[in-house]
């Protein structure tokens, strides 16, 4: 059974928080499986629909899952070389345990090089700078030793999940994830690139990817939601666009989707 899930709409600056609650509420009461936001610290330009995560997603997500009961809250994605590794595992591992174990912390290694000249962080080492947080987040999630002494250990598996579609993004979802989540396939690319990272590992990895519906006519995305699945595809994760409309076409979206 594929499990759909919701990006929360978190790209207008002018949005109030109380937006963000009423949505995640009503996917956790419609019946999604997993809300993500999306991450950008200083984009080159505005918050939007290419910019997205006016509010922090892993302080957001405190928030967030302390309205909700069910509902997984997870980044997609987190942009974790601009970022310290320490600092990652702990803020996840403390909203693991602060939610009842909802968490999966997604990353990826970022595209935009004006992001990352801001914050000091040369673009051309985000591969090997992502590659080496994330082997010091599993061992800190795995309880090996790192020079310190890690807290809150973890009671559950708090899952990693990898985005992207390019190769190294593949080779590092079969060397790390748990998860692994593509963007703009359609069935025969999406099969493509499943087999591609599952040629690279013998671990169980759970596969998925995202759409977007931001307006108009659904049946293209209800026919490329179906098609993904029939590819198979373990979750699929919709963006329904701005603050304004997202929550009545999240609604449609799953009524219509259930409705086979």
């Amino acid at each position: 059974m594929v499990e759909l899930q919701v990006v929360l709409p978190d790209e207008a600056a002018g949005m109030g928080p109380g937006r963000l609650v009423e949505v995640a509420v009503a996917a956790e009461e419609l019946g999604y499986g997993t809300a993500w936001l999306p991450d950008h610290l200083p984009p080159p330009g505005e918050f939007g629909s290419t910019y997205g995560g006016v509010y922090e997603p892993l302080v957001t997500i405190g928030y967030l899952a302390a309205r909700t009961t069910r509902i997984r809250f997870g980044t997609s994605v987190l942009v974790l070389p601009l970022r310290s590794p320490y600092v990652v595992a702990k803020q996840a591992a403390t909203l693991h345990r602060l939610s009842g174990e909802r968490i999966v912390l997604g990353i990826g290694a970022g595209w935009a090089a004006e992001e990352f000249a801001a914050v000091g962080v040369p673009f051309e080492e985000r591969g090997r700078r992502t590659d080496e947080s994330l082997a010091i987040i599993r061992d800190l999630f795995e309880g090996r030793d790192r020079g310190g002494v890690f807290e809150p250990v973890l009671r559950e598996p708090l899952p990693l999940m990898i985005g992207g579609t390019t190769g190294p993004a593949l080779r590092r979802a079969a060397r790390f994830g748990d998860e692994w989540q593509g963007l703009g396939l359609d069935g025969s690319t999406f099969a493509a690139a499943v087999a591609k990272l599952r040629g690279q590992t013998d671990r169980t990895i759970r596969v998925g990817t995202r759409l977007d519906w931001s307006g108009g006519d659904p049946g293209p995305v209800l026919a490329a939601a179906h098609e993904l699945v029939d590819a198979g595809a373990e979750t699929i994760a919709i963006s329904f666009g701005d603050e304004h409309d997202a929550l009545d076409r999240m609604t449609r979206f799953h009524k219509l989707f259930t409705a086979g």
